[in-house]
């Protein structure tokens, strides 16, 4: 029983690698898409949405399954809870993903300098989303801490990009809509390192059995 138990808990493992994956796919696409002006790299992102969101389907019924035959406790039940909590984030990567690509198609939005100016947001919460991945992948709580204290770069990012944006609209010469949807850009790359963030934070959890906040 514990043999079958442990296949399906590696399974289930896997198939979070992989959704991690399509994650960092969708994010890396989005930023390539928005900094090259590639529209045709940013359509091709709501087809990785969608497979996030039937990784997202899949995984939930894997874990419910795990939870109601085989009634695991302690350590199994934390991995099997943050394992639900953690596709919940990965999803909405992948739906912020898509909305970042959708306003450069819907816009026409292409390779500016001022488009470059979120070039190092983009990057850093690409950074954001790998390493929480691999924090679950190596059960890593050092790498899990090092995301959650990253966040506090993306937050700097973004306030200077918006900084830079309001300087923009003050020029009367300046095309308000397109500066607005750089800023909706730019919210969408914080939010991304938002989910990063949670999902170290469920690694943590995952491992030691403690959240966040009630680690001193």
């Amino acid at each position: 029983m514990r043999l079958k138990f442990d296949e399906q808990l590696e399974k289930l493992n896997n198939e979070l690698i992989q959704m991690g994956a399509l994650c960092e796919n969708a994010i890396a696409a989005s930023a390539k898409a928005l900094l090259e002006g590639d529209h045709t790299l940013a359509s091709e992102v709501p087809a990785l949405s969608a497979q996030i969101d039937q990784k997202e389907r899949d995984i939930e019924g894997m874990c419910l399954k795990l939870l109601l035959q085989q009634q695991p406790v302690a350590r199994d039940l934390r991995v099997i809870s943050a394992a639900l909590k953690m596709i919940t984030d990965m999803e909405r990567i992948g739906d912020q993903s898509e909305d970042i690509a959708e306003i450069i198609t819907m816009a026409n939005i292409g390779a500016t300098d001022n488009v470059f100016c979120i070039h190092d947001m983009a990057m850093a919460t690409i950074k954001m989303v790998t390493d929480s991945i691999d924090a679950f992948v190596k059960r890593d709580t050092a790498l899990a801490e090092e995301v959650i204290h990253y966040d506090d770069v993306v937050d700097e990012y973004f306030d200077r990009v918006k900084g830079l944006l309001i300087e923009l609209l003050r020029n009367p010469e300046t095309d308000g809509e397109y500066a607005l949807d750089l800023l909706m850009i730019a919210k969408y790359f914080e939010r991304i390192g938002d989910h990063a963030t949670n999902i170290a934070e469920w690694v943590i959890f995952s491992i030691t059995g403690a959240r966040k906040d009630e680690i001193t």
